[in-house]
């Protein structure tokens, strides 16, 4: 690959994928996101925006802060991941009011839990952004 900057496209593309599923869960489907999907949000919905003006600018620092988001929003995804599959206590919930963050209603793709997608699309950015940094170490 000869264009490094593809690769903070795709991190771009993939987390503005990613936004634009949870704006369509939350706003148009009526979903009421619990708490720990409200901190994943809280971490790819600038990551959007962040890598965006990254890609355009095929900019090295915009690419750091977005693996920066990226890590953290992934850890909070890991752990409602492994809150969802049972591994983590429920007493370990930090959900009060509202939305509980251990029961997830919506499957997509025969089983697959939001979650589970939001992990997928946290490492997914991750990936994209690592490589990039790779090609482009000065």
């Amino acid at each position: 690959m000869t264009r490094p900057w593809i690769l903070l496209v795709l991190a771009w593309l993939t987390a503005t994928l990613a936004t634009l599923g949870a704006l369509f869960l939350g706003e148009v489907m009526g979903m009421t996101p619990c708490v720990l999907c409200w901190w994943q949000r809280i971490f790819m919905f600038p990551l959007a925006l962040v890598l965006g003006m990254a890609a355009w600018l095929d900019d090295r620092r915009g690419a750091q802060y977005g693996l920066l988001l990226a890590a953290a929003g992934g850890l909070v995804a890991l752990y409602h991941c492994l809150l969802v599959a049972g591994v983590v206590p429920r007493a370990w919930v930090p959900c009060g009011a509202g939305v509980l963050c251990a029961d997830q209603k919506l499957d997509i793709l025969d089983g697959i839990q939001i979650p589970w997608l939001s992990l997928a699309a946290f490492t997914a950015v991750a990936v994209w952004l690592l490589a990039y940094l790779r090609k482009t170490f000065r």
